[in-house]
């Protein structure tokens, strides 16, 4: 099977690169010949001279699948992304992740966790650990989300200069220490800017600790940016023998899933859809303001012995799916031996489909509203209560119904709402207007799910013809039927 990558100049096709092929060629030989270097010496660059660096590079919709060329490229070479990289790395290591009393049950060990020369994907291996994220504000704390960028720094940088213009930044800065950025995933792949995406992404969280939220999308995973644009670019753009590990690294360093909280009323943030292998309970009733939990053990099985009316009707289709993809795992990696729904599982659209799927392209679940709102009850069984999910994830660079309807929601729509059903499958973003939540400012309704739009200047803009960004703004109270969510269009120029 061949896959479309990108080259500066031309379009050309490689062949996917496999789990052992990436080990046996890539991994190898470039920790044993490329080790990485300490960079100490580079002079931050200013706001505003990055925004006009990416500004003034070609836009992916005017590429069309190239890279740009040298002169054209934001960051010449990748030693401003090194010396923030070490900084992200440093921060990581001693920070609350180090800490061994903010982990639920048991904490990863030190030397294989924060060993950012060995991964589960080196020999010797070290094990994958994926983890949950839970942290506490006070009522009134504001947190802005967005959805996939892929490659698109455009995009990001509009993003930051809106928030600029509105008075919650100062250059990279946020002004306010109640304020939050909250990324949902998929950072790289697809676009020519994965690279500056990083290198945004990484300065905001240097410039404002603990108040960059990094949600790792299933993109975050070393074999798809194989596979997906990433390691071309790296190698396009800086030569064939750019070193990849430690950026892959990174990616362990980021929670699958984070529940923000006001008092004892919890938000779920991820960039996929439920693992109903994964009990939250521990973490969202554990005393303190910021906690992790490694998810260890997937117990699907269990799960489902232990609440099997979770899924209702359970006609034989669905009891059938439940008995071949419920099954208890410890994961290997994002994929292997299942995926992990944090990562890669999706929603229903419409609140008279069927209760659960499987998508077999993703080998992962896709939940209606029903499955969904007992999973979340499940998760709330002692005072903490989790009321809702943020997400991204199931988007298409066709126009497909849920494309249509994130167009005509002004980039956020909202799951099974009461008067878009299946009949209205294939209705036109225009028509759809008037049975889904258009609304500038909107309430999270308990129970509910939102996916949010990824950023224009993509595959995914050009295919569906969108040329505005979509940011949430959050604002939490001391009651979670007081939280709102302000739906922001920023245009950008793709030209």
């Amino acid at each position: 099977m061949m896959a479309q990558r990108m080259r500066s100049g031309r379009r050309v096709r490689f062949p996917r690169v496999s789990f052992p092929r990436v080990i046996g060629t890539l991994i190898v030989p470039l920790t044993l010949c490329v080790p990485w270097c300490r960079f100490t010496s580079a002079e931050d660059i200013s706001f505003r001279e990055w925004v006009s660096r990416c500004q003034r590079a070609p836009a992916n919709r005017v590429l069309s699948g190239r890279f740009p060329r040298p002169a054209e490229l934001p960051l010449p070479d990748l030693q401003p992304l090194h010396k923030l990289l070490d900084q992200v790395l440093v921060n990581y290591r001693r920070g609350a992740l180090a800490k061994t009393d903010r982990w639920v049950g048991a904490a990863p060990q030190p030397k294989e966790f924060f060993d950012t020369q060995r991964s589960y994907f080196t020999r010797p291996p070290i094990p994958f650990q994926p983890f949950a994220q839970k942290l506490v504000v006070a009522a009134g704390a504001e947190f802005i989300f967005h959805g996939d960028f892929h490659g698109d720094v455009r995009s990001f940088v509009g993003m930051l200069q809106w928030l600029n213009t509105n008075g919650r930044m100062d250059g990279f800065r946020l002004k306010s220490r109640r304020c939050f950025l909250v990324f949902l995933g998929d950072y790289t792949d697809r676009g020519a800017y994965g690279v500056e995406v990083l290198y945004t992404l990484f300065r905001l969280a240097v410039e404002n600790p603990g108040q960059v939220l990094m949600a790792r999308g299933n993109h975050e995973d070393f074999l798809l940016t194989a596979n997906y644009g990433f390691l071309h670019e790296l190698r396009t753009k800086y030569g064939p023998s750019t070193n990849p590990l430690r950026i892959w690294r990174m990616f362990d360093f980021l929670p699958v899933v984070i529940y923000l909280g006001v008092g004892n009323d919890y938000l779920q943030c991820n960039h996929g859809g439920m693992e109903p292998g994964y009990d939250a309970h521990d973490l969202l009733n554990a005393e303190g303001k910021e906690r992790y939990q490694l998810l260890g053990e997937i117990r699907r099985r269990q799960f489902q012995q232990a609440h099997p009316q979770w899924v209702s009707p359970l006609d034989a289709r669905t009891r059938q799916l439940l008995t071949r993809r419920m099954k208890d795992f410890r994961p290997q990696n994002p994929t292997t031996p299942n995926s992990l729904g944090f990562m890669w599982s999706d929603y229903a659209l419409y609140k008279d489909a069927a209760p659960l799927g499987y998508n077999t392209n993703r080998m992962a679940f896709v939940f209606g509203k029903s499955p969904t709102a007992y999973l979340l009850r499940t998760a709330s069984r002692g005072e903490a209560q989790l009321h809702a999910v943020f997400r991204a994830h199931q988007h298409s660079s066709a126009p497909n119904p849920m494309m249509k309807r994130l167009l005509a929601s002004r980039g956020a729509f909202r799951h099974w709402q009461s008067t878009d059903t299946v009949r209205q499958a294939n209705a036109q973003a225009d028509a759809l207007k008037s049975l889904v939540d258009t609304r500038p400012v909107r309430p999270i309704t308990p129970g509910s799910v939102w996916t949010w739009n990824v950023a224009p200047d993509s595959v995914y803009g050009r295919g569906n013809r969108y040329t505005f960004d979509t940011i949430g703004i959050l604002t939490t109270a001391p009651q979670f039927t007081q939280w709102k969510v302000e739906v922001v269009n920023i245009p950008i120029n793709v030209r």
